[in-house]
């Protein structure tokens, strides 16, 4: 049996210079990056210049970059200071956004008695730019958009900039969950009209448990965790030295290959999306993801001509096969509800159909991607 792992989008294969950088850290500057003495002073030493090398790939201030335990984190951290701290009294997202901004902006509804919008979506779950606008000015209560740059299930990429021009123009503040992109496209923040924005280091090859926030400067926010001046007072807490490190060898490793990486792995989509339209000519792909141009190189979400009967069979059938993939977000493995996204961009008859959503990196080929289509050939066939 072949062993695949399509399951990208969830998380990723640590670089193997990563996991030696981490094991030099563990082993050789196991000191508190707070302690004063030369093993301290070595670990911290480090943890600035991990946030230099990022500031510097990304254009940013290394005043701007907060090390958190993730995206989740970071998103958390963004929604509830910026409500609490900065006035904002309306928060404008869309249904398709990660959990880890739906589910804060709904508690912050709760708690805070904030206003709650939705943009309206097209059929292909694009936020409706007219829309944005007219909940921009539809009255003077100070906002905040939250849009993520590309979607974690289905693939599409916002126009970030477009979007973060048009909050200027309208003074609302401007989050962006980019999970799925940092690591995966070039950022210029210097010339991103964006305040905020996350990144989770496991998305590229990096260790789990460890990410971190842009925050622009001066952005008035204050701290959500207390009990130490740690990253800037934004976060009391012991640095995780050893992630920190590892995100940033991952963070390197992935802008000093960022060209080669794209073209090779947007080959292995394009393989995937022309081979499985072949064998499986009745298949459909959701929202933009069967489209090079128009989603992320990294995944695509697939939807398949199989009955309900056949759907339930089908994830464990190609685990036993050997290969990984997914219905969707990874947070929502453990639910019956099925993908949030899909439920609010296709129609009650294409959800009859299963869904699968396979993501790919550098550590795939085109073998093991003939291999899974010919999987679904015959399970289709049996």
């Amino acid at each position: 049996m072949q062993k695949v792992y399509l399951d990208n989008a969830a998380t990723t294969q640590v670089r193997p210079e990563v996991i030696a950088k981490m094991q030099v850290a563990l082993s050789d500057f196991y000191g508190n990056p707070s302690s004063t003495h030369s093993y301290g002073r070595s670990a911290k030493t480090a943890v600035e210049q991990a946030r230099k090398t990022i500031a510097k790939t990304l254009n940013a201030k290394p005043a701007e970059i907060i090390f958190t335990s993730g995206g989740t984190e970071a998103d958390n951290m963004i929604l509830r200071c910026a409500v609490r701290d900065l006035g904002v009294k309306t928060i404008i997202t869309s249904k398709i956004e990660h959990h880890a901004v739906l589910h804060t902006a709904e508690e912050l509804e709760k708690e805070y008695g904030i206003s709650l919008q939705f943009v309206d979506l097209d059929t292909h779950g694009n936020p409706v730019m007219d829309h944005l606008r007219s909940l921009l000015v539809q009255d003077d209560s100070k906002k905040l958009v939250s849009l993520m740059h590309v979607n974690n299930e289905i693939g599409n990429i916002v126009d970030i900039h477009a979007i973060g021009t048009l909050c200027k123009e309208h003074d609302a503040l401007f989050h962006s969950d980019t999970v799925q992109s940092v690591g995966h496209y070039p950022w210029d923040v210097e010339n991103t009209p964006v305040d905020f924005f996350t990144a989770a280091a496991h998305k590229f090859h990096g260790p789990k448990g460890v990410g971190f926030a842009f925050i622009r400067k001066n952005s008035g926010l204050k701290p959500m965790i207390f009990g130490g001046s740690q990253e800037r007072g934004y976060r009391a807490g012991t640095e995780p030295f050893h992630n920190i490190v590892g995100l940033e060898e991952a963070f390197i490793q992935s802008y000093d290959n960022l060209e080669e990486e794209i073209q090779y792995v947007k080959g292995l989509k394009k393989h995937f999306v022309e081979q499985i339209k072949e064998a499986i000519p009745e298949v459909e792909f959701n929202g933009h993801s069967g489209d090079l141009d128009k989603s992320t190189y990294t995944l695509s979400n697939v939807r398949l001509p199989f009955d309900k009967q056949k759907a339930l069979m089908l994830l464990f059938h190609l685990d036993i096969k050997g290969i990984a993939c997914s219905k969707g977000s990874a947070c929502q493995s453990g639910s019956n509800m099925g993908s949030h996204v899909l439920n609010q961009i296709l129609a009650p008859e294409e959800l009859e159909k299963p869904s699968l959503r396979f993501s790919f990196s550098k550590y795939n080929t085109k073998e093991e991607l003939d291999y899974t289509i010919e999987v679904l050939k015959e399970f289709a066939a049996s």
